[in-house]
């Protein structure tokens, strides 16, 4: 039996994907149930608004949204719902900044944590969703210590690696 999801990472194209995609790998590595959905703050808001209204009924945490140029999507749905929601800025014409402003600049009191432009944005949002999880599950919690070990134990091969060349 499929796990119910219980992160959304939706974007606002399916040229979104191969990033995007990026974040479903970590979230399935700390053993989370997710979901992938394109859904727009402009082409379909209607459908937008239904997805955020009911994600927190459906059982759904934290939301990750990708979504360049305008990258309106986050805080579409970050107003609509009292989920966290994680902005995920689009590498895009000004080399995603425009995507990153959009997402970041968000008004006073409908928050959007905002990760970094692009593929490690989207790994670092998986993480973020990962940690809020955490807090209440002992299971990530424990995978993620583990990944911050390995974390360190990478670091430390590169400096072994350093001083062998040295």
């Amino acid at each position: 039996m499929k796990k119910k999801p219980v992160v959304s990472i939706i974007m606002g194209s399916d040229s979104d994907l191969p990033v995007m995609s990026e974040a479903g790998a970590i979230l399935e590595r700390f053993g989370i149930a997710h979901e992938i959905k394109i859904l727009s703050a402009h082409r379909s808001p209607e459908k937008t608004a239904g997805f955020a209204k009911s994600a927190k009924k459906r059982g759904i945490k934290v939301i990750i949204a990708g979504a360049g140029g305008a990258a309106h999507l986050a805080g579409v749905v970050a107003s609509l719902t009292t989920l966290p929601v994680v902005g995920v800025p689009m590498d895009s014409k000004l080399d995603g900044m425009d995507s990153l402003l959009s997402t970041a600049q968000m008004p006073a009191g409908v928050p959007v944590a905002t990760v970094s432009i692009g593929k490690a944005g989207a790994v670092n949002a998986a993480i973020l969703a990962a940690e809020i999880i955490g807090v209440n599950s002992a299971p990530v919690d424990k995978k993620l210590r583990a990944y911050k070990k390995e974390l360190v134990r990478k670091i430390d091969a590169k400096n072994r690696k350093i001083k062998v060349k040295g």
